[in-house]
């Protein structure tokens, strides 16, 4: 941590980056770290390439400054929550610190704080302040409890214990405003998320004697709804509250046809030992990855359900 330090000491223009198509994590550790670089009086660029980022994470501090170009005069870049160099989006040329948490990460930085054991990037970034003595103020503290309470999925996640409990309550004593990271993170919810909802509940197959709920999503229903692709996340983590259901597993059509798997679970399956096998990463409970255009919805969901059969 000495050596990170001192390399942000030195340097002129710092990147902070979100990753692709970020979750509340992401960018909350992004808005974190940029609150503590304004601080230190740092030339700072808040980057991620993601053109379209989901409007309940518009509460965040620093929302307005996020852009989808990379500076050229960087001469670091600092990533949070990116499990691989990929989440990026984008080829660096400059000196890189990676901040994560994920199981799968594989240290790809130039210098890396990584914990998995931790439940999320922004319990990392707390104690590397906490470990440094940085003060802490009410953006940053905002910023940390939303992606703790978003990666602890409202804090049921089976990782959270008492020392969750003493971070949050820290969070929220340093100005933390955990009523409005509760109400967009939590409780959000556009008019095409509803519909598109909708649909998919109507659609929703269970499957391995109910053990599994199974949603998929055409681009038909993508555009019938007008929701966007994470839109899709609010069923996927309801479903485990079936009686029954001890995985969810969502397979969704993009545009160009290709497919998009996101798997949740309650603790049964490691959800992460499925996205390696393709290529994706995550953690225990939740993990994802990408399948070209040769599967369809339905071929996918057979070799998928296939390789969970035989986990659970």
């Amino acid at each position: 941590m000495n050596n990170i330090t001192k390399r942000i000491d030195a340097a002129k223009h710092i990147v902070v980056i979100a990753h692709i198509n970020p979750d509340a994590d992401s960018l909350s550790s992004a808005s974190a770290m940029y609150t503590h670089l304004l601080r230190l009086h740092k030339k700072v660029s808040f980057f991620c390439v993601s053109k379209n980022i989901h409007n309940k994470l518009s509460f965040l501090p620093w929302f307005e400054k996020i852009r989808n170009t990379f500076p050229s005069s960087a001469d670091l870049a600092i990533s949070l929550d990116c499990a691989s160099i990929s989440r990026i989006g984008i080829e660096l040329e400059c000196d890189l610190i990676n901040i994560d948490h994920h199981e799968t990460n594989t240290n790809f930085g130039d210098f890396n704080i990584v914990n998995s054991e931790l439940i999320s990037t922004t319990h990392v970034l707390f104690n590397y302040f906490k470990i440094n003595n940085i003060q802490i103020n009410k953006k940053m503290a905002t910023a940390l409890y939303a992606g703790l309470l978003d990666d602890s999925d409202g804090f049921l996640s089976d990782k959270v214990d008492a020392s969750i409990f003493i971070m949050s309550s820290e969070l929220i004593n340093l100005g933390a405003e955990y009523k409005l990271c509760n109400k967009f993170i939590m409780k959000y919810q556009s008019l095409a998320g509803l519909r598109l909802k909708a649909i998919m509940l109507e659609k929703m197959d269970l499957c391995l004697e109910a053990r599994v709920a199974l949603f998929l999503v055409s681009q038909d229903d993508m555009k019938k709804s007008g929701a966007r692709a994470e839109d899709c996340e609010n069923p996927l983590e309801e479903a485990l509250f079936l009686p029954r259901a001890e995985v969810s597993l969502l397979i969704k059509q993009n545009v160009d046809l290709r497919l998009k798997v996101s798997i949740r679970s309650s603790g049964v399956l490691n959800a992460s030992k499925i996205a390696i096998k393709f290529g994706g990463g995550g953690h225990h409970g939740r993990a994802g990855f990408n399948l070209s255009s040769k599967y369809t919805l339905q071929s996918a969901s057979e070799e998928i359900l296939q390789l969970i059969n035989k986990e659970i």
